[in-house]
């Protein structure tokens, strides 16, 4: 068969179909994952320790002294929180290399949202932190700041 008997188009239509259905799939297990991402903040043991340190942390430096020995009070609850969460990297023995993609977007829609919640937070300041901190390799943290500087975001 030569290349002007071949008719490319059912086979690109098949594989249009086929990577929307694969899409689709992973839009419903990041909606899923939006509906239950931190409930468990919402019980004990971690409620008591978030009603007392997040106002503490909100005024505080993200990544800074203070910011850690607020850290420190809140360990009970943040032990509770990461082995039933896995979207932080302190959920899995080898960090952020045990993450499949669902727990890398909503760790890093996680982040953005969190650095709202600091007056002086934003994704690119805990890009900064958590990049070292966790040992996140450069091409991935240079992939999350295209994104962000995509969505706008401060």
């Amino acid at each position: 068969m030569n290349a002007k008997e071949y008719d490319s188009t059912i086979d690109t239509l098949t594989h249009i179909k086929r990577v929307n259905e694969l899409m689709v799939e992973f839009a419903q297990e990041i909606l899923r994952r939006a509906v239950v991402h931190d409930e468990s903040k919402l019980h004990s043991p971690e409620k008591e320790g978030f009603d007392e340190f997040t106002p503490k942390l909100k005024n505080s430096e993200y990544g800074s002294p203070e910011y850690k020995a607020f850290l420190s009070g809140l360990k009970e609850s943040l032990t509770h929180h990461y082995q039933h969460n896995s979207h932080h990297p302190e959920h899995y023995a080898k960090g952020v290399n045990e993450m499949d993609l669902y727990d890398l977007v909503e760790m890093i829609l996680d982040w953005k949202a969190a650095g709202e919640r600091h007056t002086t937070g934003s994704i690119f300041k805990s890009l900064e932190v958590n990049g070292p901190r966790f040992n996140i390799q450069s091409q991935l943290i240079e992939i999350v700041s295209n994104h962000a500087k995509r969505e706008g975001w401060q």
